[in-house]
């Protein structure tokens, strides 16, 4: 029997879990958003599904590797296991047309704002599009939740509390 769909928590990684730095891929580099981590085990407790969304286009600019980008991804989960909260999944696009990477310098239809990631996340999990939302800090975030048919909430780490912006959006505001 499939299972039943349910809401999700897409998260943009850069500027909205961690800090942006700039091509951010180094375990040693990983500073949280402030409350990052609580906002993360809100909707853990709440049984939504956070799965992380993000461009990572050091990749195809040949800054560094997709085993950077996933040893980092394996980071971030262990330092969440740690204060006892977890992504459920982690989707990255390392395409850029402009890349020096030729294997990664293509147009895609997984870069933000275009939906393939969210696509291809829908695909391995029950996504109920109507109560899902995608939280991210640029508007590319925002434009590839409406290609993807989920609210788009665009987030300001300098001006607003992730926690507080978790809440809203599982409250449905």
């Amino acid at each position: 029997m499939p299972e039943a769909a349910k809401p999700v928590a897409f998260l943009d990684r850069d500027g909205v879990l961690n800090v942006d730095h700039g091509y951010v891929h180094r375990p040693e580099r990983l500073e949280w958003v402030a409350g990052a981590p609580e906002a993360v085990r809100l909707l853990n407790e709440a049984g939504i599904p956070v799965i992380v969304i993000t461009n990572q286009s050091g990749v195809a600019r040949g800054y560094f590797g997709e085993t950077d980008v996933q040893q980092f991804h394996a980071h971030v989960q262990e330092q969440l296991r740690a204060r006892g909260a977890h992504v459920d999944a982690f989707y990255y696009c390392p395409h850029h047309p402009q890349g020096t990477v030729a294997e990664f310098a293509i147009a895609c239809d997984c870069r933000k704002p275009k939906p393939g990631m969210l696509e291809r996340a829908a695909r391995d999990f029950a996504v109920d599009r109507r109560r899902s939302f995608l939280i991210g800090d640029k508007d590319d975030d925002v434009a590839a939740a409406a290609a993807f048919g989920v609210r788009g909430i665009k987030f300001d780490a300098k001006t607003q509390s992730l926690v507080e912006v978790v809440r809203k959006a599982m409250a449905g505001r």
